[in-house]
């Protein structure tokens, strides 16, 4: 009769069982966060816990259950490690590695607490750099007079993880003037009350007796409430109407409507003004807007705007070409306002621009370093179906002229108007066109009455259809702000996140691709290895 075995080693395959089953465990909570992470499942706070607490449980067993493996069976694991079972199970062993890297990986996708998740979130592959500061905020932090403190009120149940990552980066590139603190409105209503505080997720910015609520916890919003602090003051901008002008608040992609919204953003107030009516320019008019007119301004107008500049005030004017107006050759006020005050002067021509896929967009080829407007751009500045302008080599008694935008060599100001009108391919003709490089922008300052202008040969751009693409929305934006005299502002106005979508039909089918790629494909991988290393111990 054979001797019953009772040595250790006997129950060692206790440990493997142990071990695998957490494993699995392991897999299956990864498979729960990443639920979490789509949005397919959102656990409170003590359930959040529970899981984070699971999977640090589930790995020690997976890790206990090899040591107590190891222990009973110290000889197999000998001979498993130094026989010819490790030369046959190298393959087993690069599988397992694998497994654990996936592991890995999920682990740094899907535990924000990680180690490895904040290794990763630290390379921003985004398209447009949402995981780092813009050069917008940092100019805007450099900007602070003083310091700011954000009070994040958050309750116990919304989590605080993005947002703090978030401030962390706000505080650590402002040297010292930024600082921030996290208050439960449930635990403190008193807070939550003296700060106007309704909602859940929003922050208070303070500094010294101002203070300004960001609606929620991302980049934009806080600059754009430091923007408040650092400006306060009611700034309202007028753009003209009342001839044929696109509208501020258009839904069809040819308004200002992201023009306006961009600049209620940085705190102006933006109206509307017909000053053919009106007969006047309001007395809290920070600058007054000329866009996109169809038809000419009146003498009238010209008159009540020339008095405005005269005075301090400051205009933004965007016109289009002739070839796109009712104007024509009919006499423009503007045109021959702008000419004889300010030394700028409207060319009756459409810039053709060789170095563009559609030569009628012109392209910035480079930009002014002198002036805020335009020093800090790095992107290129599209101007669709513009007009060039000449700048006076003599500028009127007082006044500095700068050219903003200029395009390369490889472009002209075509003046055969009537041969584009009627389909003929444009050519140059160094006798009756303008020679490239060609100025598509231009700002003038009047030292003695502190007036000043910009002028652009193109309105599209800064329409809705143009206003977010490269450089658009930003050089136009700068301009208000030059204009309004609000250096601080200029260069740090905030930009939509580019976003990128992909909707599948049902989370369930998520869920499926989830499972797959966690479990199903490394199980596969695992258990072929598994049954290579049974086979081949058979074989001996």
């Amino acid at each position: 009769m054979a001797k019953k075995n009772n040595t250790p080693a006997r129950y060692a395959f206790i440990g493997l069982i142990v071990a695998l089953l957490a494993c699995i465990a392991t897999g299956l909570l990864f498979v729960v966060k990443g639920a979490v992470k789509i949005g397919a499942f959102t656990p409170d706070a003590s359930q959040t816990n529970t899981i984070n607490i699971s999977i640090g449980v589930s790995a020690v067993l997976f890790l206990l259950g090899l040591a107590v493996y190891g222990i009973l069976a110290p000889d197999k694991v000998r001979r498993f490690v130094t026989g010819r079972q490790a030369r046959y199970g190298s393959n087993t062993l690069i599988m397992s590695l694998a497994f654990i890297g996936i592991i890995i990986l999920v682990n740094a996708f899907f535990v924000p607490s990680s180690p490895i998740y904040l290794a990763v979130k630290s390379l921003d592959l985004t398209e447009d750099k949402q995981h780092t500061l813009a050069p917008e905020t940092l100019r805007a932090l450099d900007t602070l007079p003083q310091k700011v403190t954000a009070l994040g009120f958050f309750t116990q149940g919304n989590s605080t993880t993005s947002a703090n990552q978030l401030l962390t980066d706000f505080k650590s590139n402002s040297k010292g003037k930024f600082d921030f603190r996290f208050v439960d409105p449930n635990s403190d209503p008193v807070a939550a009350r003296q700060y106007g505080i309704t909602g859940d997720g929003k922050i208070v910015l303070t500094m010294g007796d101002k203070k300004e609520i960001a609606a929620s916890a991302t980049e934009s919003d806080l600059v754009n409430a430091m923007i408040r602090l650092i400006s306060p003051e009611q700034r309202v901008v007028y753009f003209l109407t009342g001839h044929g002008e696109p509208d501020i608040n258009a839904t069809d992609n040819k308004g200002f409507a992201r023009a306006r919204q961009t600049l209620e953003s940085k705190n102006y107030t933006v109206k509307t003004l017909n000053l053919a009516a009106a007969n006047k320019i309001p007395d809290d008019a920070k600058v007054v807007v000329a866009a996109g007119a169809v038809n000419p301004l009146l003498d009238q107008e010209v008159t009540l705007l020339k008095a405005y500049v005269d005075k301090g005030g400051s205009l933004v004017v965007l016109e289009n070409p002739s070839l796109f107006s009712n104007i024509g050759t009919s006499p423009d006020p503007l045109a021959g306002y702008l000419a004889s005050d300010w030394g700028i002067t409207l060319n009756d021509d459409l810039v053709i621009d060789q170095t563009s896929n559609q030569p009628i967009y012109a392209i910035s080829a480079s930009y002014s370093s002198s002036n805020p407007i335009t020093q800090h751009l790095t992107a290129v500045t599209v101007m669709p179906q513009a007009r060039s302008l000449s700048l006076s080599k003599t500028a009127p008694q007082g006044v500095t002229l700068t050219s903003l935008i200029l395009t390369s060599q490889q472009a002209w100001g075509e003046t055969d108007l009537a041969g584009i009108k009627s389909n003929q391919a444009p050519s140059f003709d160094a006798t009756t066109d303008f020679a490239g490089p060609l100025t598509l922008a231009a700002s003038g300052e009047n030292a003695t009455a502190t007036g000043r202008v910009v002028v652009f040969g193109s309105s599209i751009f800064a329409t809705d259809q143009g206003f977010d693409a490269y450089a658009n929305g930003d050089m136009f934006i700068n301009s208000v702000d030059w204009s309004a005299k609000q250096a601080n502002l200029v260069n740090i106005t905030t930009h939509q996140p580019i976003t990128r979508t992909f909707n599948l039909p049902q989370q369930y089918q998520i869920l499926l691709i989830l499972l797959a790629s966690v479990i199903i494909i490394p199980g596969l991988v695992v258990a072929a290895g598994i049954a290579t290393w049974v086979a081949r111990r058979r074989q001996n």
